[in-house]
Protein backbone atom coordinates (compact mmCIF):
# COMPACT_ATOMS: atom_id res chain seq x y z
CA UNK A 1 0.00 0.00 0.00
CA UNK A 2 2.88 2.50 0.76
CA UNK A 3 4.20 1.45 -2.80
CA UNK A 4 1.41 3.51 -4.15
CA UNK A 5 1.24 7.32 -4.31
CA UNK A 6 -1.13 8.99 -3.16
CA UNK A 7 -2.97 10.80 -5.82
CA UNK A 8 -3.29 14.73 -6.30
CA UNK A 9 -5.99 17.03 -8.26
CA UNK A 10 -5.19 20.55 -8.58
CA UNK A 11 -7.69 23.26 -9.25
CA UNK A 12 -6.76 26.32 -9.82
CA UNK A 13 -6.85 28.95 -12.55
CA UNK A 14 -3.41 29.58 -12.76
CA UNK A 15 -1.57 27.69 -15.40
CA UNK A 16 2.12 28.38 -13.97
CA UNK A 17 0.93 27.85 -10.62
CA UNK A 18 -0.58 24.88 -11.43
CA UNK A 19 2.83 23.26 -13.07
CA UNK A 20 5.25 24.67 -10.57
CA UNK A 21 3.40 22.61 -7.80
CA UNK A 22 3.28 19.75 -10.39
CA UNK A 23 6.97 19.79 -10.49
CA UNK A 24 7.55 19.82 -7.08
CA UNK A 25 5.20 16.74 -6.96
CA UNK A 26 6.66 15.39 -9.22
CA UNK A 27 9.96 15.33 -6.62
CA UNK A 28 8.36 13.03 -4.10
CA UNK A 29 7.12 9.42 -4.87
CA UNK A 30 4.58 8.93 -2.38
CA UNK A 31 2.66 11.48 -4.15
CA UNK A 32 1.43 12.07 -7.75
CA UNK A 33 -0.71 14.65 -9.93
CA UNK A 34 -3.24 12.65 -11.83
CA UNK A 35 -5.70 15.46 -13.15
CA UNK A 36 -5.24 19.71 -13.39
CA UNK A 37 -8.63 21.54 -13.67
CA UNK A 38 -9.12 25.51 -14.31
CA UNK A 39 -12.05 26.31 -13.31
CA UNK A 40 -14.62 25.20 -10.23
CA UNK A 41 -16.93 23.73 -12.81
CA UNK A 42 -13.95 21.16 -14.69
CA UNK A 43 -12.73 20.80 -11.10
CA UNK A 44 -15.96 19.40 -9.69
CA UNK A 45 -16.26 17.29 -12.89
CA UNK A 46 -12.93 15.53 -12.70
CA UNK A 47 -12.87 14.95 -9.02
CA UNK A 48 -16.21 13.09 -9.58
CA UNK A 49 -14.46 11.08 -12.35
CA UNK A 50 -11.14 10.61 -11.06
CA UNK A 51 -11.68 10.76 -6.87
CA UNK A 52 -8.31 11.71 -6.05
CA UNK A 53 -7.14 11.32 -2.79
CA UNK A 54 -6.17 14.92 -2.35
CA UNK A 55 -7.68 17.83 -4.18
CA UNK A 56 -6.19 21.04 -3.74
CA UNK A 57 -8.43 23.92 -4.46
CA UNK A 58 -7.49 27.42 -5.21
CA UNK A 59 -10.53 30.11 -3.47
CA UNK A 60 -10.57 32.99 -5.89
CA UNK A 61 -10.93 31.80 -9.26
CA UNK A 62 -13.47 33.80 -11.89
CA UNK A 63 -16.61 31.92 -12.36
CA UNK A 64 -17.47 29.11 -9.45
CA UNK A 65 -15.19 30.27 -6.78
CA UNK A 66 -12.97 27.89 -4.52
CA UNK A 67 -16.00 28.00 -1.67
CA UNK A 68 -18.61 27.20 -4.06
CA UNK A 69 -16.28 24.22 -5.68
CA UNK A 70 -15.96 22.98 -2.04
CA UNK A 71 -19.98 22.86 -1.28
CA UNK A 72 -20.20 21.53 -4.76
CA UNK A 73 -18.03 18.87 -4.20
CA UNK A 74 -18.86 18.31 -0.51
CA UNK A 75 -22.45 17.19 -1.97
CA UNK A 76 -20.98 14.18 -4.11
CA UNK A 77 -19.51 11.13 -2.31
CA UNK A 78 -15.80 12.07 -2.76
CA UNK A 79 -13.41 9.63 -0.70
CA UNK A 80 -10.41 12.46 -0.21
CA UNK A 81 -9.45 14.97 1.16
CA UNK A 82 -9.86 18.85 0.24
CA UNK A 83 -7.23 21.53 0.80
CA UNK A 84 -7.57 24.94 0.16
CA UNK A 85 -4.77 26.35 -1.10
CA UNK A 86 -4.80 29.63 -1.13
CA UNK A 87 -2.75 33.50 -0.93
CA UNK A 88 -5.45 34.69 1.40
CA UNK A 89 -4.33 34.17 5.35
CA UNK A 90 -7.69 36.55 5.47
CA UNK A 91 -9.43 35.60 9.04
CA UNK A 92 -12.89 34.85 7.62
CA UNK A 93 -11.61 32.96 4.65
CA UNK A 94 -9.86 30.31 6.74
CA UNK A 95 -12.60 29.69 8.79
CA UNK A 96 -15.18 29.97 6.47
CA UNK A 97 -13.33 27.27 4.53
CA UNK A 98 -13.00 24.98 7.57
CA UNK A 99 -16.78 25.50 8.77
CA UNK A 100 -17.85 24.50 4.83
CA UNK A 101 -15.92 21.50 4.88
CA UNK A 102 -12.77 22.04 4.21
CA UNK A 103 -10.06 18.89 5.47
CA UNK A 104 -6.86 21.75 5.64
CA UNK A 105 -5.93 25.37 4.06
CA UNK A 106 -2.57 26.01 2.87
CA UNK A 107 -0.57 29.26 2.16
CA UNK A 108 0.63 29.54 -1.62
CA UNK A 109 3.89 31.32 0.05
CA UNK A 110 5.12 28.48 1.73
CA UNK A 111 8.22 26.96 1.61
CA UNK A 112 8.20 24.27 -1.32
CA UNK A 113 9.52 21.45 1.43
CA UNK A 114 7.41 22.20 3.83
CA UNK A 115 4.30 22.23 1.11
CA UNK A 116 5.07 18.17 0.05
CA UNK A 117 5.25 17.53 4.25
CA UNK A 118 1.61 18.83 4.55
CA UNK A 119 0.47 17.23 1.63
CA UNK A 120 1.85 13.65 2.64
CA UNK A 121 0.22 14.70 5.96
CA UNK A 122 -3.00 15.35 4.24
CA UNK A 123 -3.12 12.19 2.39
CA UNK A 124 -2.29 10.27 5.32
CA UNK A 125 -5.30 11.72 6.81
CA UNK A 126 -4.19 14.48 8.73
CA UNK A 127 -5.36 17.46 9.16
CA UNK A 128 -2.94 20.20 7.50
CA UNK A 129 -3.24 24.45 8.35
CA UNK A 130 -0.12 26.64 7.35
CA UNK A 131 1.75 27.42 10.76
CA UNK A 132 1.26 31.10 10.14
CA UNK A 133 -2.95 30.62 9.78
CA UNK A 134 -2.53 28.82 13.96
CA UNK A 135 -2.63 32.61 15.78
CA UNK A 136 -5.27 33.20 13.14
CA UNK A 137 -7.24 30.41 13.85
CA UNK A 138 -7.01 30.02 17.83
CA UNK A 139 -8.31 34.01 17.44
CA UNK A 140 -11.34 33.57 15.94
CA UNK A 141 -12.14 29.87 18.46
CA UNK A 142 -11.58 33.05 21.51
CA UNK A 143 -14.15 34.94 20.10
CA UNK A 144 -16.68 32.02 18.30
CA UNK A 145 -17.06 29.79 21.67
CA UNK A 146 -19.48 26.81 21.12
CA UNK A 147 -22.92 26.74 21.63
CA UNK A 148 -24.26 23.77 23.81
CA UNK A 149 -26.42 22.10 20.96
CA UNK A 150 -23.70 19.32 20.51
CA UNK A 151 -24.33 16.45 23.21
CA UNK A 152 -21.10 14.74 23.36
CA UNK A 153 -23.23 11.74 24.81
CA UNK A 154 -24.45 10.94 21.86
CA UNK A 155 -20.84 9.21 20.62
CA UNK A 156 -20.32 6.21 21.36
CA UNK A 157 -17.48 5.10 23.48
CA UNK A 158 -15.87 4.15 20.47
CA UNK A 159 -16.50 7.51 18.23
CA UNK A 160 -15.44 9.49 21.50
CA UNK A 161 -11.87 7.56 21.49
CA UNK A 162 -11.53 8.31 17.77
CA UNK A 163 -12.69 12.10 17.85
CA UNK A 164 -10.08 13.14 20.46
CA UNK A 165 -7.24 11.12 18.69
CA UNK A 166 -8.47 13.09 15.57
CA UNK A 167 -8.02 16.26 18.20
CA UNK A 168 -4.77 15.52 18.51
CA UNK A 169 -3.86 15.36 14.72
CA UNK A 170 -3.78 11.62 14.05
CA UNK A 171 -4.06 10.20 10.64
CA UNK A 172 -6.51 7.88 10.35
CA UNK A 173 -3.48 4.97 10.01
CA UNK A 174 -2.29 6.00 13.02
CA UNK A 175 -6.03 6.11 14.89
CA UNK A 176 -6.32 2.51 13.74
CA UNK A 177 -2.81 1.13 14.90
CA UNK A 178 -3.46 3.10 18.64
CA UNK A 179 -7.21 1.50 19.14
CA UNK A 180 -6.39 -1.66 17.19
CA UNK A 181 -8.59 -1.58 14.49
CA UNK A 182 -8.38 -1.68 11.21
CA UNK A 183 -8.50 1.53 9.05
CA UNK A 184 -11.83 0.89 7.18
CA UNK A 185 -13.41 0.62 10.58
CA UNK A 186 -11.82 4.02 11.62
CA UNK A 187 -13.03 5.90 8.57
CA UNK A 188 -16.63 4.41 9.24
CA UNK A 189 -16.85 5.75 12.86
CA UNK A 190 -15.21 8.89 11.68
CA UNK A 191 -18.26 9.28 9.44
CA UNK A 192 -20.74 8.51 11.93
CA UNK A 193 -19.35 11.15 14.77
CA UNK A 194 -19.17 13.91 12.30
CA UNK A 195 -22.84 13.19 10.85
CA UNK A 196 -23.92 12.71 14.43
CA UNK A 197 -22.22 15.82 15.69
CA UNK A 198 -23.33 17.74 12.92
CA UNK A 199 -19.43 19.05 11.95
CA UNK A 200 -18.42 18.75 8.38
CA UNK A 201 -14.40 17.99 8.74
CA UNK A 202 -11.94 16.53 11.15
CA UNK A 203 -10.26 19.96 11.16
CA UNK A 204 -14.24 21.32 12.68
CA UNK A 205 -14.32 18.18 14.84
CA UNK A 206 -10.76 18.88 16.07
CA UNK A 207 -11.64 22.68 16.55
CA UNK A 208 -14.85 21.57 18.54
CA UNK A 209 -13.10 19.31 21.21
CA UNK A 210 -9.81 21.82 21.74
CA UNK A 211 -13.02 24.79 22.90
CA UNK A 212 -14.76 22.08 24.75
CA UNK A 213 -13.99 20.32 28.20
CA UNK A 214 -15.63 17.53 27.43
CA UNK A 215 -12.59 15.15 26.55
Amino acid sequence: MSDTPSTILLIDDHPMLRNGVKQLIALDASLQVIGEASNGEQGVEMATQLDPDLILLDLNMPGMNGLDTLDKMRQTALSGRIIVFSVSNNEDDVVTALKRGADGYLLKDMEPEDLLVSLRQAAAGKMVLSEALTPILAASLRENRPGNDRDIQSLTPRERDIIKLIAEGLPNKMIARRLNITESTVKVHVKHLLKKMRLKSRVEAAVWVLQSNHL
